[in-house]
């Protein structure tokens, strides 16, 4: 087998691959957005409330919308009383008046 031929059918088994590829992931993504879909109308008809990451402390169930000193409610200086503080950053920008 001469050099060319098999490059050109490694080119030919690369682009078969490419187009399957490329037809696997527009197949997938017509069932996510059914899903998707799905999901929000299951949301909509249990009226259910935004993400809940932990169900421990109020600060990390949703770190968007957390007071930034419920954690020291005791004092400043006072260890957090629930091991996903730790896991929780807090949320990089927040949008408050100053």
């Amino acid at each position: 087998m001469r050099k060319s031929t098999f490059f050109l059918a490694v080119v030919l088994i690369g682009v078969i691959i490419f187009i399957a590829l490329m037809l696997h992931a527009r197949r997938a993504l017509l069932q996510s957005e059914k899903m998707l879909a799905a999901n929000g109308n299951l949301v909509e008809s249990l009226m259910l409330t935004d993400l809940c990451l932990f169900t421990e402390a109020r600060y990390t169930r949703h770190p968007a919308v957390a007071d930034l000193h419920s954690p020291f409610q005791d004092h400043p200086m006072a260890l957090d009383h629930f091991p996903s503080g730790s896991l929780v950053t807090p949320p990089r920008f927040r949008n408050e008046a100053p």
